[in-house]
């Protein structure tokens, strides 16, 4: 009596296989998980830090500086008319706004309604995301720009400030920038700096890389940076460095650092590298901004003007100005438009310009040997 074989393995039928290919889970359903994988968000912090400023029906808002005057005897007799030398000397500083920023996507109505997640709200948090995240970069550009330039005020035998640029470390390697005694005395010495020119205590901060910050917060029981009734939600937290004299401080990925916005990795042998950085120049994902570019009407610097030693930022609010004509804003499309497309256009759009004020109030932080130069007029 014949027996039949048990081997199966030709002749059991696999649903989920295409056509009996080799694939067994080929046509099986593929469940939506409900989680929406997002981009990187970067906090945005600069809009508050700066004086901003409303600007309608012009393109261009007028800032004036007032210099030192000076005190004298009077002689009897002469009749008082104002000081001999005509003090105090007085400059302006005029920002124009950029022309209109805008980032958008066109969401198309079949997609939609075959699509079984929604996009719609992801789509326009990631523009808002994007014109935030230049709204930083152009801000932290102007600052820097001001930290290298005299003051405004020219007139002979009147010596006002101009910006202060600290060195961080004492070596030429880029690693002095991550060290947290080095960026302790370099905000004590900003600090020193900004008292020295007559800057006001109110409003002062520091804009770190979140790598220095986050070493800041680990040298806690060293330097005293966290109250002590707070340190161990601080360093839980990562936000628990509140100010090192008097000058508040933040972490940002917009801010030009050792060559890039925000982040330069600097770690040592053998340890892995968070993989892909960015860069701050050559990619239209990186915002980057050019002397060149269309629609740029202040002088925020080229990569090689902002340089690769550039480490951190210690201001003032009067550091840098903001003009907005139209503030950062969210459309989308409706009604005969999208019918007509079928479709809906989400469109985010901003209308600022940005640039230094008063440059006694800003203060570079760099590695190396030479400071970064100047740059623009």
């Amino acid at each position: 009596m014949a027996h039949q074989s048990t081997d199966l393995t030709t002749s059991l039928t696999r649903p989920g296989a295409a056509n009996g290919g080799a694939d067994p889970r080929a046509l099986y359903l593929k469940l939506f998980s409900g989680e929406m994988f997002k981009g990187f968000q970067h906090n945005t912090i600069a809009r508050d830090l700066v004086m901003k400023r409303t600007l309608k029906n012009g393109k261009s808002l007028q800032f004036i500086y007032t210099g030192r005057t000076t005190a004298e005897y009077h002689t009897p007799g002469n009749a008082i008319l104002g000081n001999s030398d005509g003090a105090p000397p007085v400059a302006e500083k005029t920002i124009t706004v950029d022309d209109l920023l805008i980032s958008s996507a066109f969401v198309y109505e079949l997609d939609e309604t075959l699509a079984h997640y929604e996009l719609r709200g992801e789509i326009s948090k990631k523009i808002g995301y994007a014109l935030a995240e230049k709204y930083d970069r152009l801000i932290f550009r102007a600052i820097t720009r001001g930290a290298r330039k005299a003051s405004p005020i020219t007139k002979a035998n009147f010596l006002e400030p101009g910006g202060t640029q600290l060195r961080v470390g004492s070596t030429t390697n880029d690693s002095d920038a991550y060290s947290a005694s080095n960026l302790v005395t370099a905000f004590f010495d900003a600090a020193a700096a900004l008292d020295e020119k007559g800057v006001s205590s109110e409003g002062r901060v520091g804009v770190l890389n979140p790598r220095q910050y986050y070493s800041l917060i680990q040298q806690v029981g060293d330097n005293g940076l966290i109250n002590r009734d707070v340190q161990g939600a601080a360093l839980q937290s990562g936000n628990g460095v509140v100010e090192i004299a008097g000058i508040k401080i933040y972490k940002s990925m917009n801010v030009p650092f050792l060559g890039k916005h925000g982040v330069a990795y600097a770690g040592t042998t053998g340890e892995v590298s968070p993989g892909n950085l960015g860069s701050f120049v050559g990619s239209s994902l990186e915002n980057t901004v050019a002397d060149s570019d269309t629609g740029i009407n202040n002088d925020y610097g080229t990569a090689a003007e902002v340089g690769s030693k550039s480490c951190g930022l210690i201001f003032q609010k009067e550091a840098a100005g903001c003009v907005e004509a139209i503030g950062p804003q969210v459309q989308v499309t409706s009604g005969d438009v999208s019918v007509i497309y079928q479709g809906d256009v989400i469109l985010g759009r901003l209308a600022m310009g940005a640039d230094y004020l008063n440059p006694a109030a800003a203060v570079e932080l760099y590695v190396g040997t030479t400071a970064p130069s100047a740059w623009g007029s």
